[in-house]
């Protein structure tokens, strides 16, 4: 069975926005090195998660300028690219993954909608899903509190053809008392449960993607369409990860076996009882 080989930016968080552009320089040449199609980056990853005080607002020219960047390398390498990053739309600035296709051209992005409580003062959220391709590989994105809280998010990229949902999200550390060493491990936080759920709900491959951070609960991880973990990174080791994903295992099977119910419909049935 064919498979294409996708790639997981596991890295350490930049000191400043410029130096994040070279780590997605410097991490594109390693994917593509290591064979694969495309790579993914954590959330807000350039130019930083700005809920840290030490990251500071970028200028749109600075990001339109970063951007264009990684879309020439990307044409150099012929690798696909989903960066976490921010953009500003009309009613704010949002978290957004940008999606480059192997050509260099833009493909769009996908904003975050669900919104973690801590960020509604500092981002926008966003509206709409999409779905993309990287040849026969097609894709749905979910960042980080929208695909840990929110199964629904993965379920819609599933039923409209994704054979993988990439996950990238960022994590603050609050205290490193607690050093995870087993995936899922059962004195762990929930989130790398939800992660085998998501793959195995819907039929899919899932690939969520942390930087590396000592005393992190999660790490980088692929989870193959019956919920088995394929690979991860070590916890806080810095580094690309790889994987193979076969797009005919990917079947969506349970996430288009869903019956949804209206609302409307389900109130008259109450009533009727």
């Amino acid at each position: 069975m064919p498979s294409i080989r996708i790639a997981l930016a596991n890295v350490q968080p930049a000191r400043h926005a410029d130096h994040a552009l070279e780590i997605v320089l410097e991490t594109m040449v390693a994917a593509a090195t290591g064979g694969a199609s495309i790579v993914c980056f954590p959330e807000c990853f350039l130019p930083g998660y700005r809920t840290e005080p030490s990251v500071s607002r970028p200028s749109e020219t600075w990001l339109d300028q970063a951007w264009a960047v990684v879309d020439d390398k990307a044409a150099d390498l012929q690798i696909g690219v989903i960066l976490g990053t921010e953009r500003v739309a009309e009613d704010g600035r949002m978290i957004t993954a940008r999606v480059t296709n192997p050509d260099g051209t833009c493909a769009g992005f996908q904003d975050k909608v669900q919104l973690d409580p801590s960020e509604e003062a500092v981002y926008t959220k966003g509206r709409n899903r999409k779905i993309f391709h990287c040849g026969p590989l097609l894709f749905g994105i979910v960042i980080c509190h929208e695909g840990w809280r929110y199964p629904e998010t993965v379920r819609w990229a599933a039923r409209h053809g994704a054979h993988v949902v990439f996950h990238p999200h960022f994590e603050i550390v609050e205290s490193t008392d607690y050093l995870p060493s087993r995936f899922a491990d059962p004195a762990n936080s929930f989130h790398e449960k939800a992660a085998l759920c998501r793959a195995a709900e819907n039929t899919c491959y899932f690939a969520t993607v942390n930087c590396a951070l000592r005393g992190a609960t999660t790490t980088s991880a692929v989870v193959d369409p019956d919920g088995v973990l394929m690979t991860h990174q070590p916890y806080g080791k810095s580094g690309v990860l790889f994987a193979g994903i076969h797009t005919e295992k990917a079947t969506g099977l349970l996430a288009k076996r869903f019956r949804s119910i209206d609302i409307d419909d389900q109130d008259a049935t109450l009533k009727r009882r």
